[in-house]
């Protein structure tokens, strides 16, 4: 995290934060608690202080991204505490997260912001408190969280991190945990035990019987994580169950087979300090937790941690939208995860690797690297790919035995090229990178591989999603008018909001129409459906309008003749809409709808209603229909607002209630700009956050004559 700078020269050292930090765990009650700090360009959160845990335990959530649906993001962007009372409660709010922590407990995300953001606090509980939480711990809670801003903000040259890893503090102000003091502990948590875990998963004590039962001596075993000393241990449903003990702080119980033959159980009773470990014999035959893992297996699995972060990242990869959201997820997560300091994620296209994003690489390499061959023997990206196979260089010499010039241009000492395959075609090739020599053990190959093939479909959807969207893009900007043109006395300005997640494209249309001096035609639409269908007939049916209006038609014979149009056309669509024929020189405007939302008149004394305008039928079902006309007067200074039915609509509500609020937003608006207007009309109706149906806003102003005002589309 880059340190935010204020003039002078006083910088807030770490001592400090983790004081106030270590007392705010500690006064909570919290079992677990880690400090998130936002980095300088506000979009990504890195876990800055860690108590209660280790820090290969919170890997899977050590980086989290401002715009992710998580418990710390929602508290940083809606400066809010969030509060989960239950594991159930996390799975059903936010899964993601429940995926990486799948323990019992209560979580609380508190906002750590003053004059500004600087990130979040989250605490976690036992299940053993109580579920909800009181409007007394709710206040304490935003009390600390500002305490730590104070903290922050009261220094003249700001935070500066020490490292990129978090610093795990102890927030009872306890010692280093020497062999004797853990034996202490040991003994006073249960009579009579066997060994002792710190937090991180060490032995730091084993009694006589202990070594008996394990079959290893103390001195063998001290310092080490029991899934790496003892072979038999060395399965990642054991060391979840360790996991399990830590977050949850509650007695885990399971079964291990002792090669071989002798069944052991052990009872895992864990604190704010350690684990104390009851090891016993027992004759049991059945109710194995998990197939031993012997001696004569060739390559260890992967780590539960390793499996929780690869669930993780899993997760995330399957919530991304466009190629963008992939290479910042890699950067931003995968990247940290695994140490790698450099990225490069390639596609194959016409026999070449293009580079789609990087990361870590000067500007001059990724021009020598871009757009290589899958033939060339510069980099085994394109052998990867070849073969499916991922290739791992521990060091550059490894890397110039084979392709010697590779290391000089990239300036890596460590690479791990992962080519991305689905279904046995290439899509492309994920390249991590190291600053320094890096071994990469049997499991991280593992996981790596893995994570290749979740990056690689991810990558496939993310292509086809933004070719869709740059298709239905490119299909609304040709339907939609480029600029509503300048009118002589009329000031327009226009939004459309399509519906649609993905291919945002729809079928609701507008157009503003010069008639020649002194006269002008507004047209608002609505065909129904929201797919490529129903955009190509908004095509259609705009055109007649614009056609038949330039031909002098009035405004019911307009619509007339569309909807004879439509009928010769032999389409399943039904469409709904509005014209407005404004005379400048009478000051009048005559409407005609086909079964369209009445328009909105705002007078220049600010009096604001719907214009009440005979009904016609929808556009399609009748080819003999008649649409009769309402005219009213059109001062200067009045307002005309058109919409669509999903500006006004919502499930449960009264659609001639819906408009009215609509009409009073519209006059409590004031004079202000058109462009301004629309905002604060899409802002109070909430179209501009969420919407089931397309959404398109029309409005015109009728000034004094001789201005001539053309607004920009939007």
């Amino acid at each position: 995290m880059c340190g935010v700078h204020m003039p002078g020269d006083v910088t807030l050292g770490p001592e400090a934060l983790d004081a106030e930090f270590a007392e705010t765990v500690r006064r909570t009650g919290a079992s677990i608690g880690a400090l998130y700090l936002l980095e300088s360009d506000e979009r990504l959160l890195r876990l800055e202080v860690l108590s209660g845990a280790s820090a290969e335990i919170a890997a899977p959530w050590a980086r989290v991204p401002v715009a992710a649906p998580a418990p710390v993001a929602d508290a940083v962007r809606e400066d809010r505490l969030v509060w989960l009372g239950s594991q159930e409660e996390v799975a059903h709010r936010y899964p993601r997260t429940a995926m990486a922590l799948p323990y019992p407990m209560a979580m609380a995300a508190v906002p750590v912001s003053g004059v500004r953001r600087w990130g979040a606090l989250l605490l976690m509980w036992p299940t053993a408190r109580p579920p909800y939480m009181t409007g007394r711990e709710h206040g304490h809670l935003m009390s600390r969280g500002r305490r730590l801003a104070r903290l922050l903000e009261e220094t003249a040259d700001g935070y500066r991190p020490t490292s990129h890893e978090p610093r795990v503090v102890d927030p009872a102000g306890r010692p280093a945990v020497s062999p004797a003091m853990a034996a202490a502990d040991f003994v006073e948590r249960l009579p009579g035990g066997s060994c002792s875990l710190d937090l991180e998963g060490h032995f730091t004590y084993l009694s006589s019987g202990a070594e008996r039962l394990l079959g290893r001596d103390a001195d063998q075993l001290l310092g080490t994580l029991p899934w790496l000393s003892l072979r038999w241990l060395d399965d990642p449903v054991y060391e979840d169950h360790y996991r399990a003990a830590v977050l949850s702080r509650r007695h885990v119980t399971f079964t291990a087979r002792r090669p071989p033959g002798q069944w052991l159980e052990f009872h895992l009773f864990p604190d704010a300090s350690g684990i104390s470990v009851r090891v016993l014999p027992t004759g049991a035959t059945t109710g194995r937790l998990a197939s031993p893992v012997t001696a004569e297996d060739s390559a260890a699995p992967a780590r539960a941690g390793q499996l929780y972060q690869l669930m993780h990242l899993a997760a995330a990869l399957t919530e991304v939208v466009g190629v963008r959201d992939i290479i910042d997820l890699i950067a931003d997560q995968i990247m940290p995860a695994f140490g790698a300091q450099g990225l490069v994620l390639s596609v194959a296209d016409a026999g070449r690797l293009r580079i789609i994003g990087h990361r870590g690489y000067a500007p001059r390499a990724i021009e020598r690297l871009d757009a290589l061959t899958l033939e060339t023997d510069f980099t085994p990206a394109g052998r990867a790919l070849a073969t499916g196979v991922p290739a791992f260089f521990a060091d550059a010499d490894e890397m110039r035995r084979d392709y010697p010039e590779a290391p000089q241009v990239s300036g890596k000492q460590a690479w791990a090229f992962l080519p991305l395959i689905i279904s046995g075609q290439p899509v492309g090739c994920c390249v991590l990178s190291y600053e320094r020599p890096h071994e990469f053990t049997a499991e991280e190959r593992a996981v790596l591989t893995s994570l290749a093939g979740l990056v690689a479909q991810s990558l496939d959807r993310a292509r086809l999603y933004d070719t869709k969207h740059a298709l239905a893009h490119g299909l609304q900007q040709a339907l939609l008018p480029h600029a509503l043109p300048g009118v002589t006395g009329l000031r327009v300005a226009a939004r459309y909001l399509p519906a649609t997640r993905g291919m945002e494209i729809g079928g609701d249309f507008y157009d503003v129409i010069r008639l020649g001096p002194g006269a002008a035609a507004a047209v608002i639409g609505d065909v129904q459906g929201h797919n490529v269908v129903a955009a190509a007939l908004m095509g259609q049916v705009r055109t007649a309008v614009h056609a038949h209006a330039t031909l002098g038609a009035s405004p019911g014979q307009v619509l007339a003749a569309t909807n004879r149009l439509l009928d010769d056309l032999g389409v399943d669509r039904f469409t709904s809409c509005l014209y407005a024929h404004l005379d400048f020189v009478r000051q009048r405007v005559t409407v005609a709808s086909a079964g369209h939302p009445p328009p909105l008149l705002r007078l220049p004394d600010g009096d604001t209603r719907p214009l009440v305008v005979p009904p016609g039928p929808l556009l399609g079902i009748d080819p003999d229909a008649a649409f009769p006309v309402a005219e009213v007067l059109l001062p200067p200074g009045s307002l005309l607002a058109l919409y669509t039915d999903g500006l006004v609509e919502t499930p449960g509500s009264d659609l001639d209630d819906s408009i009215a609020r609509l009409a009073r937003q519209l006059a409590d608006a004031g004079n202000r700009d058109l462009d301004l207007l629309i905002e604060n009309l899409l802002e109070h109706t909430g179209a501009a956050r969420r919407r089931t149906d397309d959404v398109a806003l029309l409005v015109l102003r009728h000034e004094a004559a001789g201005d001539r005002a053309p607004a920009p589309h939007t």
